[in-house]
């Protein structure tokens, strides 16, 4: 044998290490190894192989698998070595074995007695290694033949044994939960195990068991409480420290564990708050670990019942997120000021110029995060500068998946928040046109039942305002010839269903583009069936008029066509278009009734309108309808059939089958329901669906009334570790006014000051304020009244209510004329006294600055010195926000000429105003 090298390793082994670190392409390595293999292959094929040349074998074989290359012809000798009773030899096994294969080999049933027998053994060293394998190779049907060894484990005198033991159940369980259920207390039992790693161990079955059923855990929460103290407070041994920080991974994990415990639920909050702010005092961004830590803090922050000063704590930490230069921490940021924003919503307007640098920032993840949360800030004020800046990002992504996404989003937003039915229109027609065919079918399908049942049911005036709009529209995209096809349908729908109503364009007219439509896309059978369709209501609301119905040459050519068209749906459109043309007028209205799209047809499954028919027949001789069941003689006949049915020569007599549904695609849905609430939603996921956790606020379990099984010693948890410096006498209260119930802390003034006081002074651009003005500038009081839509108010209100009901409690107002000092926001005393509001709204005076609107009384008052515009985020606290004063829009609104040729309006409702547009020229004016 060679002479040794480093690390226990022959010579040859390090010179092929090295000659892989140095090949200089792929195929030189593959000729390496494979070189490698052929002579591993010759060696271990040898007779009497010493068992530690075997070992350096075994090796070189991990090496190469670990590299990409096939070598099943070693496991076996792999397998071998963990019969061997020398400890190397036998970890070198089960490692290679844990490498080797996988849960579905079969090699696996050969070292099944092999792990039994080494889990019995005296040397904890042995059993740590069997316990290992069992992580990787037992099965679930192998799990019975070692879980009660396993269990036995679990009281090893050495706690390393009993950490694997842990590890092993908790690997038991994800494969199988059935086969461990009785086992569950066990991991109550170990959480108050004297070693700290058995009890870090534990926190992990234990995070998945309370994120299954979290109230059945509930009296845990005060264990864990006391533990994350003495781990906060340094009381490990040294070794668990990382980076300074005293055991950050279990910090962590206890944190996700309690909130879980804590969410919606007040009295188990209370319990968390002392130590919570204890922690995020002590957590300097200093390092990764440290910031990992923090944002785990604001994470729980904002899944316990909401606690202001907590608020402001975690506020001022996502404040250094995002003023990083580190794009992994204003990810962060934005994450966690996405979280807070559930809760407060005026937090996201402290960081407004923080996220316009993130959303105009290169980096596209971090781009694509900042998307995200302005989708959660989306209101009626700025929904028209979020969604088009989000049609912009649409449209310059080649990821097809998430372009998907943002479409979805960008309707659904349209349809909630849209300020015009104009802008409505012209929003989904941007959609289509860019997001192509990606869009979700029932993103057409709702277009065009909303279109059909309009916004309001009140006012039929906007609603024919709103078609007329969309039929204009329609019209000056035709031109474009590069339509989705998905978009043509509507457009054949919609021109087809009101092209004509108002008079505006002729019915030859509006035929004449649809057959320039099918003209165009003469391989979509879709578009086609939907504009001749289209072409038959025309005809039918002229001929239902008492009009002459003039056909064109061309939509003659095109029903000549269709009539014979291989397809079966095409000829039936055709033939029924001719039929049609031949029909009185009271047939045509009765056949096809003037906007109708939104009736309900109701389906007749027993064809009862056929009874009086029935009857007719069978007194004139017929014999009735017999079910299949009640026939004589059918049992032997089915009979008959089952012993034959290979044979494919044989009558039927079974009834026959329903014809299959054509597809989705080929169906064009005109008819749609006459309510609004029943709309196809357009993703399946929704932001706001997500209530408020402050309006949830469950009864926590008494831990004197459940039946644990065994009972935990929480007096001797705190004593294990450390000295007992821990008090859980501290609680938070909560105060009445008015009959409204508020959290125990300051408003949100103090956390305005402290945060603009330490704010440092810094030139913006012009068009940054613009775009934050556009996008934050709600707070000003502005309210806007859609002139053509109600129910769009209404329709997600109820999660609006709930967070507006939180905010107002975490911030009350109070008459209170003088501020009073910032406190210290991290103190979670009960002697917090409340703070002033002053009256003042810098978003009213930057709207002043912006746009020269008139303000009222309350807004001239204020008396500006100088037009800094920095000032406003600096100098005045945002409790001023809370200003009853309604003032106009700093953006006026931008009134669209009317339509005098197709050209023009082409460009008034598609084009861009140039190929560089200028953003905030275009959204302010």
């Amino acid at each position: 044998m060679s002479s040794q090298g480093g690390w226990g390793q022959s010579k040859d082994f390090l010179d092929l290490v090295k000659s892989i670190g140095e090949a200089r392409s792929k195929a030189e390595e593959d000729r390496i190894i494979l070189r490698e293999l052929e002579a591993l292959r010759r060696r271990i094929a040898e007779p009497d192989v010493p068992r530690r040349r075997m070992k350096e074998y075994i090796t070189r074989l991990v090496y190469a698998e670990m590299l990409g290359h096939d070598a099943s012809f070693g496991y076996i000798h792999a397998v071998k070595m963990t019969h061997d009773n020398a400890l190397p030899l036998k970890r070198t096994g089960y490692l290679a074995v844990t490498l080797f294969l996988s849960e579905d080999h079969d090699l696996i049933i050969l070292i099944v007695n092999t792990i039994q027998k080494d889990l019995r053994s005296d040397n904890y060293l042995v059993v740590c290694a069997a316990l290992t394998a069992v992580c990787k190779l037992i099965t679930e049907d192998t799990i019975p033949a070692v879980l009660p060894l396993v269990v036995d484990l679990l009281a090893h005198r050495k706690e390393a044994v009993r950490k694997k033991a842990v590890m092993a159940l908790h690997r038991f369980y994800q494969r199988s939960p059935a086969s461990v259920t009785h086992l569950l207390p066990n991991f109550r039992k170990t959480l108050c195990d004297n070693d700290p790693g058995v009890m870090g161990a534990t926190l992990c079955p234990l995070f998945d068991l309370i994120t299954a059923d979290a109230n059945s855990y509930k009296d845990l929460l005060v264990s864990f409480v006391r533990i994350l103290k003495q781990v906060a407070e340094r009381n490990l041994p040294k070794t668990y420290d990382y980076h300074q920080m005293p055991a950050p991974f279990i910090l962590i994990k206890l944190l996700k564990i309690l909130a879980l415990l804590g969410s919606g639920d007040k009295q188990a909050s209370e319990h968390i708050y002392n130590v919570l702010g204890d922690i995020i005092r002590k957590c300097e961004p200093s390092s990764n670990i440290y910031n990992a830590v923090l944002y785990e803090c604001i994470c729980c922050i904002s899944s316990i019942y909401p606690n202001a000063k907590l608020l402001e704590a975690a506020a001022e930490a996502t404040s250094k997120f995002l003023k990083s230069d580190s794009h992994n921490l204003k990810y962060m940021g934005i994450d966690t000021l996405g979280r807070l924003i559930k809760i407060s919503p005026d937090i996201a307007e402290e960081h407004q110029l923080a996220v316009i640098d993130c959303l105009e920032d290169p980096d596209d993840t971090l781009k694509r995060k900042t998307f995200e949360l302005l989708y959660k800030m989306t209101k009626s004020t700025n929904v028209e500068v979020i969604v088009d800046h989000t049609i912009d990002y649409m449209i310059n992504i080649n990821d097809n998946h998430y372009k998907t996404e943002i479409a979805s989003r960008c309707v659904e937003l349209a349809e909630q928040f849209a300020p015009t039915n104009q802008w409505f229109i012209q929003t989904m027609n941007k959609v289509f046109e860019h997001g192509g065919d990606l869009v979700n079918v029932r993103v057409a399908h709702n277009l065009m039942r909303l279109i059909a049942q309009g916004f309001s049911e009140d006012e039929e005036g906007a609603d024919s305002q709103l078609r007329s709009s969309a039929v204009d529209s329609y019209i000056c995209i035709l031109g474009d010839p590069k339509l989705p096809s998905l978009f043509l349908q509507v457009i054949c729908w919609v021109l087809g269903e009101y092209g004509t109503v108002d008079g505006k364009y002729s019915a030859s007219y509006i035929m004449g583009k649809l057959c320039d439509v099918t003209e165009a896309h003469l391989c979509d059978d879709t578009v086609k069936a939907y504009a001749i369709s289209a072409i038959m209501k025309i005809c039918a609301f002229e001929i239902a008029a008492g009009r002459k119905v003039e056909i064109l040459p061309e939509c003659q050519s095109l029903i000549h066509e269709l009539s014979a068209s291989h397809s079966t749906d095409l000829q039936q459109r055709a033939y029924e278009l001719q039929a049609l043309l031949c029909l009185d007028c009271r047939t045509v209205e009765s056949v096809m009734p003037l906007d109708a799209s939104c009736e309900v047809l109701e389906v007749d499954k027993n064809l009862s309108f056929l009874n009086d028919f029935i009857q007719e027949s069978i007194e004139k001789g017929s014999s009735p309808y017999i079910p299949e069941s009640e026939r004589p003689g059918m049992s032997s006949v089915s009979n008959f059939r089952r012993q034959n049915e290979a044979s494919s020569h044989m009558l039927r007599f079974e009834a026959y089958g329903l014809p299959k549904p054509s597809p989705a695609h080929l169906i064009p849905q005109v008819s749609v329901s006459t309510s609004t609430s029943n709309l196809v939603p357009v993703t399946e996921a929704s932001y706001y669906r997500e209530s408020s956790q402050a309006s949830k606020v469950p009864s926590v379990t008494d831990a004197s009334s459940a039946d644990l099984g065994t009972k935990l010693r929480l007096d001797g948890v705190q004593r294990k570790w450390g000295w007992p410096t821990y008090s859980s006498s501290g609680q938070s209260s909560t105060s009445s006014t008015n009959g409204v119930s508020h959290v125990d802390g300051v408003s949100a003034q103090s956390r305005d000051t402290l945060y603009d006081s330490r704010r440092q002074q810094s030139e913006v651009s012009a068009e940054k304020q613009k775009l934050a003005a556009s996008l934050f500038g709600a707070s000003s009081g502005k309210t806007v009244k859609r002139a053509t839509s109600t129910h769009r108010a209404t329709k997600g209100n109820t999660g609006n209510a709930e967070r507006m009901a939180v905010s107002t409690a975490i911030n009350p107002e109070t008459s209170t004329e003088k501020a009073a000092p910032p406190p210290d926001l991290l103190d979670l005393s009960d002697d917090a006294a409340p703070t002033s509001t002053p009256t003042a709204d810098p978003f009213q005076h930057l709207q002043v600055l912006i746009g020269a609107t008139p303000v009222d009384n309350t807004v001239k008052a204020v008396g500006l010195e100088s037009p800094n515009l920095m000032a406003f985020y600096t100098d005045i606290p945002s409790g001023s926000r809370k200003t009853t004063s309604t003032i106009h829009s700093a953006v006026p609104s931008i009134k669209k000429a009317p339509l005098q040729n197709d050209e023009t309006a082409r460009r008034v409702c598609v084009n861009p105003t140039g190929n560089n547009p200028n953003l905030f020229r275009d959204l302010l004016g």
